[in-house]
């Protein structure tokens, strides 16, 4: 009977050390390209998005027309999308960055117009009462109070562009995605579980790293959280001082 080799690498195992210890490099390039994707793509994507939001706004009728394009964007398979791309920008890094982009709009322009369009009436009286101008009304009271409804849709199209960067190694630009590829092609297991779990832990960072950028940048929603559990606690304190009186 033949014995296995001792080595993880030889018997093919799932969780293999050594992979990690002899493919760092490799690894290490690879989630370095697909962080570069996905803040480059969800970043361009911000860019086109903020006006577009701007836009369906202040023009309402155009709010339906632009909310139904990134929707029909979003509806598209990765693959085709890449492959309608492919003309204009070859097979480079750039092919992705500009698919991931346009799927991230449908999230964040519907987001960032909903956080707009549910700013109280009365908070936007009170800035117009002050003199507040229509650029400076939207800068510092409208944008940061749809600041959190903007944030969420940020958080999904950022992890949801983690997941899509993977596709792009259809054209050798996927980060992780090229060795989850590579590694199922030649049934190389350490290779596609190693890469696979660090897909998520980047969606998980990512996600936690703008939940805490959120909580920065909104203290006052803190505050409120604050006030609304001490009236709780109080609440509850109340009947039972009242229980314990002779």
């Amino acid at each position: 009977m033949t014995a296995l080799p001792d080595d993880c690498l030889a018997r093919n195992d799932w969780i293999c050390g050594d992979y990690l210890s002899s493919r760092r490099h490799i690894l290490l390039g690879a989630v370095a390209e697909h962080v570069q994707l996905t803040v480059v793509s969800v970043a361009l994507g911000l860019v086109v998005a903020v006006p577009l939001a701007l836009l369906a706004r202040r023009h309402r009728w155009t709010a339906g027309p632009v909310l139904g394009l990134t929707t029909v964007l979003y509806t598209i398979p990765s693959l085709a999308m890449f492959s309608l791309l492919l003309p204009v920008y070859g097979l480079s890094s750039a092919l992705v960055v500009a698919g991931l982009a346009l799927y991230s709009l449908t999230l964040l322009v519907r987001n960032l117009l909903a956080g707009l369009d549910g700013v109280p009436d009365g908070a936007k009286d009170a800035a117009r009462g002050m003199g507040y101008g229509p650029t400076r009304q939207l800068l510092t009271v409208e944008l940061p109070l749809a600041l959190p409804t903007a944030m969420a849709g940020l958080r999904i199209a950022t992890v949801s562009a983690v997941a899509l960067t993977t596709v792009g190694a259809i054209v050798g630009h996927g980060g992780l995605g090229n060795l989850i590829y590579a590694g199922m092609n030649s049934y190389f297991k350490a290779q596609v579980l190693t890469a696979s779990v660090l897909c998520v832990l980047l969606a998980v960072a990512f996600d936690l790293l703008l939940l805490g950028a959120e909580r920065l940048l909104t203290p006052w929603r803190r505050g409120a959280r604050t006030g609304r559990r001490g009236r709780v606690r109080a609440a509850v304190r109340r009947p039972v001082a009242a229980g314990r009186q002779p």
